[in-house]
């Protein structure tokens, strides 16, 4: 049975739900001959792990309990010590985490993962990735910082995994890293890369003004509390420049043209999320109302989308054909079209679920498991 240690950064809604994967996939990664030994779980203030992380593991029932503790909103600092496992706090805690990865990183292994929505982690992940540990990222943020974080991050690409961080647990990271290691050229990407965005604009088809659609989106948990973080368009833009930067384009943040779907005096340094969603987001309506009707009279519907071309990367609404992949998307389903050589005429088209904590979880799981070969 190969054992595989892991470290946990982030304990939110996909973080949890990754424990809830480990425990409930015992039996079948039992069959595949390995076992995710987890040996300790971060959020950002504590680190709770096992007492002798060498030979030790945290068991089912206290990641259980992790799991209600993080659920309820509590720090995991109120875990508090009991058998089988140390809390750590404060500085000590990130101290004790670098420690873990130097105990076994290449001596017996470690899958560092990063399900945490920091740009705090980078530090740690660049040191476990020296120390010969596995990375498995969903947090985007590591990968979109400077160029010089991201080339000390991909300097040893057998050992980073970050499929979740774009489309959630649709292999688009996959799918274009075999089109890249074929040689096959791409030169072309353009992809609706948010649920919310998604649901958003197949909603504005069918005559609904924006402002009702975006509240309802909120209320169906679609949203992030604050749905402008959704609306600024740089979650996409993150996504755009994970893509970009694996076709060995060197470009950065700012060089991306991003479309907001409110303007700057919207914002959430100016107004209230309440006062947004009341009296702000009404104003736009008519706009967006007109742009929904030129595109219906030019035979297309509205798509937020990522365009990937040359050296440029712009994220914005355009106008598609309603019979195009784009065009037929509704809901939140994620969709991305990947033109190359082989794939001109007929791009390559990936679609389905690309949001959601149980789905992103799932591809994290599905990385770490594909990893096992690097593992001793």
């Amino acid at each position: 049975m190969k054992k595989i240690p892991v470290l946990l950064m982030g304990c939110g809604g996909v973080g949890r739900h990754l424990l809830q994967h480990i425990v409930s996939c015992r039996s079948l990664h039992a069959d595949m001959g390995v076992h995710l030994r987890v040996v300790g779980v971060c959020d950002s203030k504590s680190l709770v792990a096992s007492m002798d992380v060498l030979k030790e593991e945290l068991n089912d029932e206290l990641l259980s309990e992790v799991c209600h503790i993080k659920s309820t909103g509590s720090p995991l600092s109120n875990l508090g010590a009991s058998g089988g496992c140390q809390v750590f706090n404060g500085s000590e805690a990130k101290r004790e985490t670098e420690e873990i990865a130097k105990r076994l990183g290449k001596s017996t292994g470690l899958a560092v993962l990063d399900i945490s929505a920091s740009m705090e982690t980078v530090e740690i992940l660049v040191k476990a990735v020296d120390l010969g540990c596995c990375v498995v990222l969903a947090n985007k943020k590591p990968l979109t910082s400077s160029l010089e974080h991201y080339d000390k991050l991909a300097l040893h690409p057998r050992f980073i995994r970050h499929e979740s961080t774009v489309g959630a647990g649709l292999p688009v990271i996959a799918s274009l890293s075999r089109i890249i290691s074929s040689g096959d050229p791409v030169h072309r990407i353009v992809g609706s890369l948010s649920g919310t965005l998604g649901y958003v604009m197949s909603e504005l088809e069918d005559g609904k003004p924006l402002s009702q659609v975006v509240r309802a989106a909120k209320t169906l948990g679609y949203t992030e509390p604050d749905p402008r973080d959704d609306l600024s368009g740089m979650d996409v833009a993150r996504k755009g420049l994970i893509l970009a930067r694996l076709l060995g384009k060197r470009i950065v943040m700012d060089s991306i043209k991003i479309e907001s779907l409110y303007p700057e005096e919207m914002g959430p340094g100016v107004i209230s999320v309440d006062d947004f969603l009341h009296n702000g987001i009404v104003k736009l309506d008519q706009s967006i109302e007109e742009r929904v009707k030129r595109a219906s009279s030019n035979g297309c519907v509205l798509r937020y989308v990522c365009v990937i071309e040359g050296s440029s990367v712009q994220v914005g609404i355009r106008e598609v054909s309603k019979d195009s992949p784009l065009g037929r998307l509704k809901g939140s389903d994620n969709i991305v079209e990947i033109y190359s050589r082989c794939y001109k005429e007929q791009p390559l088209v990936i679609q389905g679920a690309g949001a959601g904590n149980d789905t992103t979880a799932a591809g994290v799981l599905a990385d770490i498991i594909d990893m096992q070969d690097l593992f001793p």
